[in-house]
């Protein structure tokens, strides 16, 4: 039922899909530049856990409500916007301030304190008020459920292996950050990183806040 003739596939796409670049992967690799190892591992585990939550909702069904309903799907649109502009103004006022995402001391990194709640929050949102993995899920998933399947449970298992791919694929990204983080902080690198980063995640916010 869960290790059927179509897991192969489902295993090529989802790990093709999940290291194609994007907001989450933008938003992994800017907390992990902000915050540390812990930082950006939390982001990830929050962005991935917020995938059993597309799952469940469209093995039941709310999906394709949202789908069809015009002002219900532009509520979450707008939301998820509104939330990308946000992450992203707080990565320009970063960069305003000044002094770059990390500060260094002699042999040591000092990241920016942040609290696990800021960094599971963050992640966990940003994916799950993403109208486009809505969409994705609804339209994906249901390709590898047979006739016959439990669809919440196969649903959910999908997820769990996407859940690993992802988070294998921003632990990498992590640790590649944290490579660099010598670079990383000096403070014109900071601040042109910080805005970078900020104005991208408005450009996705705005951008997903106009489409019809």
């Amino acid at each position: 039922m869960y290790f059927d003739s179509y897991l192969w596939a489902f295993l090529i796409a989802i790990t093709l899909l999940t290291v194609s670049p994007g907001v989450d992967t933008l938003l992994v690799i800017r907390n992990s530049v902000r915050g540390g190892f812990r930082d950006g591992a939390l982001t990830s585990l929050a962005i991935c856990l917020g995938l059993f939550v597309h799952a469940a909702v469209s093995a039941g069904g709310i999906s394709l409500i949202l789908m069809q309903s015009a002002w219900l799907f532009a509520l979450l649109k707008l939301a998820g916007a509104g939330y990308l502009v946000w992450l992203g103004a707080k990565s320009l006022h970063a960069a305003y301030r000044g002094g770059g995402a990390l500060k260094l001391d002699t042999d040591r990194v000092i990241h920016r304190r942040v609290s696990v709640w800021t960094s599971l929050r963050e992640g966990f949102f940003s994916n799950v008020l993403n109208p486009k993995t809505v969409v994705f899920y609804m339209a994906f998933l249901p390709q590898f459920i047979q006739p016959g399947d439990p669809a919440l449970s196969k649903s959910l298992f999908l997820a769990g292996i996407h859940f690993l791919i992802a988070n294998i694929w921003q632990l990498v990204l992590v640790l590649m950050v944290g490579r660099a983080y010598r670079w990383l902080s000096r403070p014109r690198v900071g601040r042109i990183f910080d805005s970078l980063t900020g104005s991208v995640m408005i450009f996705f916010g705005v951008r997903l806040g106009l489409e019809y």
